[in-house]
């Protein structure tokens, strides 16, 4: 998890994933250097299972994510945000997935019963569909969310380090990977309630055309640097 002034609703997250998790499970966070009273809240949980990792200096979410993947410790690495829930049988239901790939993406609901990102939904019949997937990502309607993801501790070595031109996106970096990998699974069902509002770090509405276009160029980038990554790793 990687937290950022996210004081408001880090309480309610963190119970849920407890709620979870087993004995020998952690929760790795790593702050980016909160002004709000984050870490205060975080260390209010005597849960030894809680381990708080705090930046010198902001640095940015995709980095606090890689920091906090490196760290973890698990044979499979959920990824999450400071301001969800997760639902009962999250993580029952994602480890089984990943019985049989090595990355898997579920849907999500919308917390409070809002309205959704108007992407279409994962469906369950397209996780073998890789080359149709990646064009989704590129095109931008394959709704591959972090907060939904999980992967195997084999990814970490092609996970990371995280191409230095990514300031944002890391869920479709990982998304990449596993497409390019042939080893995905999506969920159709929702895991865990997605809090909508106007902080999140995914972008909301749409972008400029020179944005989009931008975006795209970096997608292909990535695209070609996980085959590099995966044919140096086999």
């Amino acid at each position: 998890m990687a937290t950022y002034n996210g004081s408001r609703y880090i309480d309610e997250q963190l119970e849920s994933i407890l709620r979870e998790l087993g004995p020998d499970d952690e929760i790795v966070i790593v702050d980016d250097a909160s002004s709000d009273g984050t870490v205060d809240r975080i260390r209010s949980f005597t849960d030894a299972r809680i381990r708080l990792i705090e930046a010198a200096a902001n640095q940015g979410y995709v980095q606090s994510f890689e920091q906090a993947a490196l760290a973890s410790r698990g044979n499979a690495i959920f990824l999450s945000d400071q301001d969800d829930v997760w639902v009962e049988g999250r993580l029952d239901a994602m480890l089984e997935a990943l019985e049989s790939a090595a990355v898997v993406a579920s849907n999500f609901d919308v917390l409070g019963g809002g309205d959704r990102p108007g992407i279409p939904l994962l469906q369950e019949s397209d996780s073998a569909r890789h080359r149709a997937n990646l064009f989704g990502i590129l095109v931008g309607y394959r709704a591959y969310y972090g907060c939904g993801m999980a992967f195997r501790r084999e990814v970490l070595s092609s996970f990371a380090p995280i191409p230095p031109y990514l300031r944002e996106s890391h869920d479709l970096w990982l998304a990449i990977l596993g497409n390019s990998a042939g080893s995905i699974r999506h969920l159709g069902e929702a895991t865990l309630l997605r809090r909508i509002h106007n902080d999140n770090a995914t972008p909301r509405g749409w972008r400029s055309l020179s944005v989009m276009m931008a975006a795209r160029v970096v997608l292909i980038r990535l695209m070609v640097e996980a085959r590099r990554r995966l044919r140096a790793s086999a």
